[in-house]
């Protein structure tokens, strides 16, 4: 059961993780200092981690959590596409198909609600694929330098990035599959009340 709490300890974590966000596209497009950059990012993934295992574990799973924590991870998604784009890191069709994806899916909000559903719950495999772009994006980061460090990165980097684009496109595509079955079942009973 979800409360209505909203001073937790997982939702200040979350909290954190969004005030992150300017930080880290700023040392991105400001200054550059990518390793400063990485280290926000870190610890963004961290306190993604700890926000849902503390919510679990201490009882603290909110309403407003529920909201906070797929905001963050998508505002550090875009953030950094955005700059990623802008310092040709990716390429733009790159992250298109991502947040084309996150734009899809957003328009299936507004459906779910005119049948009187909340929004769908993250489910595991788009924990997995953000996890997959939240270890990928630095590691692009550090495949973009020379010299050993950037070699060693750069496997690791695009392998990363497969993952995760191909499980946010394969998560995407079940939410589109539990969006239609929910429209489906609403509509049925619709006709046959």
């Amino acid at each position: 059961m979800l409360s209505d709490r909203i001073l937790t300890v997982p939702n200040v974590l979350s909290f954190a993780r969004l005030l992150g966000v300017p930080v880290f596209l700023w040392l991105l497009l400001g200054p550059q200092w990518d390793v400063a950059a990485i280290a926000v990012l870190m610890v963004a993934g961290i306190t993604d981690y700890l926000d849902g295992a503390l919510a679990r574990r201490l009882g603290q799973t909110s309403k407003l959590g529920v909201l906070l924590d797929p905001l963050a991870d998508r505002l550090y998604i875009i953030s950094t596409l955005v700059a990623f784009v802008l310092r040709d890191v990716i390429p733009l069709w790159l992250a298109v198909l991502i947040l084309g994806r996150d734009l899809i899916l957003a328009l299936c909000l507004p459906v779910l609600r005119h049948y009187g559903y909340p929004p769908l719950q993250v489910h595991y495999l788009g924990k997995a694929a953000t996890f997959n772009l939240l270890y990928a994006f630095p590691l692009l980061l550090l495949a973009d330098g020379d010299g050993p460090v950037a070699a060693v990165a750069e496997p690791l980097a695009y392998a990363f990035t497969a993952w995760g684009v191909g499980l946010y496109l394969w998560s995407g595509a079940l939410y589109l599959h539990q969006v239609g079955q929910l429209v489906a079942a609403a509509r049925q009973e619709q006709r046959s009340g």
